[in-house]
């Protein structure tokens, strides 16, 4: 979907829609434009950590370093307010704080981006029918998180996400079933409401299955703090307490590999006469000099290292070393 133009007010539902499915992106919005940039205030674009971008923020100039910065927020998961444009032009009235980068060589337009990394709410699956079960499902829900409460037989691997947390609470009627399918999703927790020695007799019994021990290690048991001898609506509490705790100390993350990179993705390259990030392809307009392909932002830079390649080449290298 890189640079598909969708109205502003498209791209906060497609946002909603992102977050709903658990996925991590970054919102860029135009807050200040100086002409003649094509990119408008109140601008709008959603880059995702593989830097497709769905919006507009901007030319050929300003994308590639909006998604480069996109997928650092990302990375960081701190906003970030950029002013693109040449620094000449801004002198000593740059805010602290305030990120210049130049984005072109012709124009003298300038925009001052937004960039805010967008992390979904986490998705608690509370496994079981029981009067914990609804507790803990009505308590996770009343934090904000997405929750949704199901029978062990209704239990999908294809329903869980990298960012879901599944509460198996079947109490004996389908434990085995509903720890199988859990972990083979590979999920940010999966808890397991039973005995110590219940908990010991799946797992053992799923590892003579086959089920590798990486996953089942995964797996907690008995699932909640330890409040002692407690009442149903409390052992929803001790879970939820554990829940929150994990998360506040950053341990729920994902036991599933790393996705690659897609195919096809264009690679990025650095324009040898300004500086500027852009698309290693036919939009880079490539000039081959001693053997290698060079790419630049727009054909001024390319008539520019063509009239001097050497020198273009050399200054590009000395730029690389700083």
């Amino acid at each position: 979907m890189s640079g598909h133009s969708i109205d502003r007010w498209d791209v906060i539902d497609q946002a909603n829609e992102l977050a709903r499915n658990g996925q991590e992106f970054a919102l860029a919005t135009v807050v200040w434009r100086q002409g003649p940039s094509s990119g408008q205030q109140g601008s709008r674009a959603i880059i995702t950590a593989t830097g497709e971008l769905s919006g507009w923020i901007g030319g050929a100039c300003a994308e590639p370093v909006v998604i480069r910065e996109a997928q650092e927020v990302i990375r960081a998961g701190e906003a970030r307010l950029l002013l693109l444009g040449a620094p000449e032009q801004f002198g000593a009235a740059v805010p602290d704080g305030m990120a210049v980068i130049p984005i072109s060589c012709q124009s003298e337009g300038a925009l001052e981006v937004y960039i805010e990394p967008v992390i979904p709410t986490l998705h608690l699956v509370v496994v079981g029918r029981s009067p914990m079960a609804h507790t803990l499902a009505e308590l996770a829900t009343s934090l904000g998180w997405r929750t949704d409460l199901r029978d062990g037989t209704e239990l999908s691997a294809a329903d869980l996400g990298a960012r879901s947390i599944v509460v198996i609470a079947t109490q004996g009627h389908g434990d085995e079933e509903a720890v199988e399918e859990a972990v083979s999703a590979s999920p940010a927790f999966v808890g397991l409401v039973a005995s110590r020695r219940r908990g010991e007799a799946v797992l053992g019994y799923l590892a003579d299955r086959g089920i590798p021990r990486e996953l089942l290690d995964r797996v907690r048991v008995p699932v909640g703090l330890d409040l002692g001898h407690t009442a149903h609506r409390e052992i929803a509490v001790a879970i939820l307490a554990e829940l929150v705790q994990l998360r506040a100390t950053g341990a729920l993350t994902s036991g599933r590999p790393a996705e690659p990179a897609k195919t096809g993705e264009p690679a990025q390259a650095t324009d040898p006469v300004c500086g500027m990030t852009v698309a290693a392809d036919r939009c880079g307009h490539p000039v081959e000099h001693d053997g290698v392909t060079y790419y630049f932002c727009c054909v001024g830079c390319r008539d520019a290292f063509e009239k001097n390649p050497g020198a273009c080449a050399s200054a590009a290298y000395a730029r690389q070393e700083v």
